[in-house]
């Protein structure tokens, strides 16, 4: 359990590229799985929670290889040909691959275990259970719906037309999953309009998937049982891992970092325009769509931050990013009130409450709130001194990291483990822009 102790910076600039995006890449194995025929994908985010998704399609009949080029293949087994695997499918920290793939197997007439690490086990799934128990899947699970999880899927499975209670990407997805080998039209209705990864390359691979936008939101409709084609995927850099690079040359004074072939998918980038709303310096340039997803290169400088009492955007766009916005927050001047976020509070740790213990630890004035958190900035660096618990969270690890180069007293991150789920390269990308980070033993 190596711990991550950071030290002042000497410098932040640089040109860079970030992992490739992990929503993406999760659907980049799992979309192809379904396709007759080989689909190549280069840029794959290779971090736990992908090669996860990788096993589990290899040990559900796909073929799924890394090339002498970098490059990985998919040959898949056409919709419908799952087969059941000869153990259980461990999914590590990885809640979009378990969520995603109990869509897939939900209209498969197969039988899978799942479990996964200490944190994926505490974490509800009944939020997809639930509307995959009305396409006929079965399942057996832990006392609150955790993890581990037997799903027996629908032998005859039904198609459904399903409003999302609330903005998720993960449960609209697996209900449109479970509808790729249903008989019939699966329609989802969502208020709230999440990212749209899996309508995208569903689109690009052939199938009849119709998005339609109206005053109430979205309506995506999927015609089931389409038979998918094979495709080339150039996977963009992950906005999610970018905002760790955003943050800290934002706050770092003297930064400045070219971040290149950056996904900006409009659905994805609300953590750009929240922080352009607290006074970043961050142009877009070199703006592109390749291979259906939007690409740009970001240039960030260094920027004394204001705080915010409400965001430009909503919220759904940039749930992954709020730890690492809300240490751009305590070192701001003033206050800023980040609320509508109780989707942090089931991710891969209640986020809202991890982020105010740490942020508290280190001397920053902070009040939680029931659906997000009251941040009173530093107006320059934070007091520091404290080790922060992640709770097997990489983006609770990264985003004191982060936060740590403008910390007068070291901050120590118990463990930096979870970091290789998302950003294996976190710790020396970082090192060699200049940022003050070791690990140690």
């Amino acid at each position: 359990m190596p711990k991550l102790l950071t030290s002042p910076f000497t410098a932040f600039e640089g040109q860079i590229s970030v992992p490739g995006d992990k929503s993406i890449s999760h659907r980049s194995i799992m979309l192809p799985a379904l396709a007759v025929g080989e689909s190549r994908i280069v840029g794959l985010l290779e971090g736990e929670d992908v090669l996860a998704t990788a096993d589990a399609m290899r040990a559900m009949g796909a073929r799924v290889e890394k090339q002498a080029d970098g490059s990985w293949s998919v040959w898949g087994v056409g919709v419908g040909g799952l087969t059941s695997p000869d153990k259980v499918l461990d999914f590590g920290n990885s809640g979009t691959s378990t969520r995603l793939l109990m869509g897939l197997i939900a209209s498969h007439d197969i039988t899978v275990m799942m479990t996964g690490d200490a944190s994926l086990r505490s974490r509800p799934m009944s939020r997809v259970m639930n509307p995959l128990m009305s396409v006929g899947a079965q399942f057996v699970a832990s006392e609150g719906g955790r993890l581990p999880v037997t799903e027996i899927g629908a032998k005859m499975p039904l198609p459904l037309d399903y409003t999302t209670p609330m903005a998720s990407a993960q449960v609209k997805s697996a209900v449109l999953l479970a509808g790729l080998n249903t008989p019939g039209t699966t329609i989802v209705r969502e208020a709230v309009s999440t990212r749209d990864h899996t309508e995208r390359m569903l689109k690009a691979m052939g199938a009849d998937i119709t998005v339609e936008e109206n005053g109430q939101g979205r309506t995506i409709t999927l015609v089931g049982q389409p038979e998918l084609q094979p495709i080339s995927i150039i996977v963009p850099g992950d906005i999610s891992s970018a905002a760790f690079i955003l943050v800290a040359a934002s706050i770092i004074p003297g930064a400045d970092v070219m971040i290149s072939h950056v996904g900006m998918n409009p659905l994805r980038t609300g953590i750009i325009a929240a922080l352009q709303a607290m006074g970043a310096d961050i142009d877009i340039l070199n703006a592109k769509t390749v291979g259906g997803e939007e690409v740009a290169d970001l240039h960030v400088r260094g920027a004394a931050l204001k705080g915010i009492s409400s965001l430009p955007v909503d919220p759904s766009t940039m749930i992954d990013e709020f730890p690492v916005l809300f240490c751009a927050a305590a070192v701001a001047e003033g206050e800023s009130v980040f609320t509508g976020l109780e989707e942090m509070r089931v991710k891969e740790s209640d986020r809202i409450a991890v982020m105010a213990a740490g942020l508290a630890a280190n001397g920053v004035q902070v009040e939680e709130l029931e659906d997000g958190l009251k941040v009173t900035g530093c107006g320059g660096k934070v007091p520091g001194g404290a080790e922060v618990a992640t709770h097997l969270d990489h983006r609770i690890a990264m985003s004191f990291a982060v936060l740590g180069q403008m910390a007068v007293k070291p901050i120590t991150i118990d463990d930096a483990s979870p970091i290789q789920t998302s950003f294996p390269t976190f710790v020396s990308l970082m090192s060699d822009l200049g940022a003050g980070l070791s690990l140690q033993a």
